[in-house]
């Protein structure tokens, strides 16, 4: 019987495969010199504590000092980040990402009186105080947030046990990924011919859900699905766990309802939030069911399961790619964003930003951390599929909008909204599809691959985030009403929102309802409908781009240049995208349909 070659251990990487974490620190000694440097430092920040009233130099010097203890601690926390991510079964990465946690946490502690303070404040002294020191005013965004929260915020001493426990309230999180990353192990699978083939959650979520072999990628779900279902419970504690926290902080603080709370981060109001989940369901299902029995009748199935969903349409056409080649495509994709934003891209591909290997203990999916002090790092995981080009330039609009926030902006201004925050990727990922489309502009059959890739990202923030912000919506509005958050309970919430979507077009196999148990999403307050937030505004924004070109792209630089500088809503109208119209998505969805109608009439 033969055998496939099992992962390799991170040791066994290539290093050209790897990211340079040595561009952070050179060794995990000076890590730790940092480490400790940080905490011995806090004083250069507490010793405003109870002073902020004196007077606008006193204000001005206090977050001077913050900016400089939260970068540096930023850099610190990032680098142990890092390192667990490329291996978590590895103890030293374990226990120093929680010496770096329990850093954030002290940090956290420490700076916590500033946000008292400063509430405590009257709101008639701020404007003297911008009057006295000008400089002060490259703080309003972050000081407007914090007097938005003055109605909801508790004692001094409630708020400093809060950050005290800041790093035990993210436990949720870190357990799931744990379980998710450590525990779980997965048996090997068998195709028709008899060869034997490992299987992981990262082996699963990057190569099985797209294989071309309907036996194999339908045998690995089964399998993948059979561990899901041993873990069930304990992952459901751990997420019953964060909501339950979620809920209880929300009526501590007065909110309403804890949906209140979550989006008051997000500087997102109740109908901008509804108006997403409810316009995208409604109106791209009946697409999407389209697509479906598309895909279903190209590929010759009796029926089209839950687990045929990713299946390639055309995998002959999709030969192997290596990053190399992938990377210089993508370049040539984002030339219109011009010298400025590229000289980003090339630093990131030619200077190891990137960790595209695949190993034992490796974080699934793909993320950009960036850091304000040093330059982004991307983790991905390459399976020589061109997808993953699109999953390359989605990573590199994220670096390309926080190195260009970062140069604009304080670290207190540079992070935006979750609401816009998937703009800029997904907004490099239209550009790869358009530069595709002009490569190919005599050829159907590339012309049809085009489509499906494009297709793919759409499904993968229109479909697959977006019904897990809808579960999302139900679980949040269960648990406000006390209703316990079981298992079985979630499962069968997964198991409606895909049913109502999908309809008749789809056969759900047994475990597509265990979907809850696969993203960390969860974990990350009402992340997952922003998914779709940005890819409507970045669809809007790169049709301006075809259209009126290098106008368009330069609201969109500045837009990306803002950081967090204003709200998302004054934010995307920077980049000319109106997203208090609900015309906006409409325009993002119908754009699907026509994308799937071109597909069948490709296939005709």
């Amino acid at each position: 019987m033969a055998t496939q070659a099992t992962r390799m251990k991170r040791s066994e990487v290539p290093l050209e495969a790897t990211w340079r974490l040595e561009d952070l620190f050179e060794s995990e000694a000076k890590w730790l010199e940092e480490l400790q440097a940080i905490t011995a430092d806090l004083s250069s920040v507490t010793r405003f504590t109870g002073k902020l009233h004196e007077g606008a130099g006193t204000l001005l010097a206090c977050l001077e000092a913050m900016d400089v203890i939260w970068s540096r601690a930023q850099l610190c926390g990032s680098y142990a980040h890092l390192r667990l991510t490329e291996d978590s079964t590895n103890p030293v990465n374990q226990g120093n990402n929680s010496r770096a946690q329990d850093m954030m946490a002290e940090v956290s502690v420490a700076l916590s009186f500033f946000e008292s303070e400063f509430s405590d404040m009257s709101d008639d002294a701020l404007p003297a105080y911008y009057e006295e020191e000008p400089k002060l005013l490259e703080f309003k965004p972050y000081l407007d947030q914090i007097a938005s929260k003055k109605p909801y915020r508790l004692s001094s001493e409630t708020e400093l046990t809060l950050a005290a426990l800041d790093n035990v309230l993210g436990a949720p999180y870190k357990i799931y990924n744990q379980i998710k990353l450590s525990d779980m192990s997965f048996e090997s699978i068998t195709d028709q011919e008899g060869t034997t083939y490992p299987l992981s959650f990262a082996l699963f979520e990057n190569r099985y859900v797209e294989s071309p072999n309907t036996y194999l990628r339908r045998e690995a779900f089964r399998s993948f699905s059979e561990t899901l279902h041993s873990y069930r419970n304990g992952v459901a504690a751990s997420y019953a766990t964060e909501v339950k926290k979620q809920v209880v902080l929300a009526k501590l603080r007065g909110y309403d309802h804890v949906t209140d709370m979550l989006l008051h981060k997000q500087q997102v109001t109740q109908q901008m939030y509804h108006a997403i989940l409810d316009t995208i369901q409604a109106e791209l299902a009946p697409h999407m069911r389209k697509w479906a029995k598309l895909k279903k009748r190209v590929l010759g199935l009796e029926e089209l399961r839950f687990s045929d969903l990713k299946a390639p349409f055309d995998p002959e056409y999709d030969p192997e790619v290596s990053f190399e080649t992938a990377a210089q495509q993508v370049v040539e994709a984002l030339q219109v964003m011009g010298p400025e934003y590229m000289a980003i891209m090339q630093d990131a591909i030619q200077n190891r930003w990137i960790d595209y290997a695949d190993n034992v203990g490796k974080s699934t999916g793909a993320f950009c951390s960036s850091i304000y002090d040093s330059h982004s790092y991307i983790l991905m995981t390459w399976t020589g599929s061109m997808r993953g080009a699109f999953t390359l330039a989605h990573e590199l609009g994220h670096a390309g909008h926080f190195m260009l926030a970062h140069k604009h902006q304080r670290i207190s201004n540079t992070r935006p909204s979750l609401y816009f925050i998937e703009a800029p990727s997904t907004m490099n990922e239209m550009l790869l599809a358009d530069y595709l489309f002009r490569q190919s502009s005599n050829d159907p059959r590339m012309r049809r691959w085009i489509i499906t890739q494009l297709l793919n990202t759409y499904y993968h923030n229109f479909v697959t985030h977006l019904l897990e912000g809808e579960m999302q919506r139900r679980v949040y509005e269960l648990a406000s009403q006390g209703e316990p958050l079981t298992a079985d309970l979630l499962s069968q919430l997964k198991g409606q929102v895909q049913s109502d979507f999908w309809g008749d077009a789809v056969m759900m196999d047994p475990g597509s309802e265990l979907t809850w148990m696969r993203q960390p999403h969860y974990y990350m307050s009402l992340y997952p409908y922003t998914y779709s937030a940005g890819l409507t505004a970045s669809t809007a924004a790169a049709k301006r781009i075809r259209e009126e070109g290098q106008p368009a792209v330069e609201r969109w630089l500045t837009a990306l240049k803002a950081g967090g500088s204003l709200p998302p809503l004054e934010l995307m109208k920077l980049a000319g995208v109106d997203m208090s119209d609900t015309n906006t998505i409409r325009e993002a969805v119908s754009y699907v349909g026509e994308l799937v109608d071109e597909l069948i009439s490709l296939y005709e």
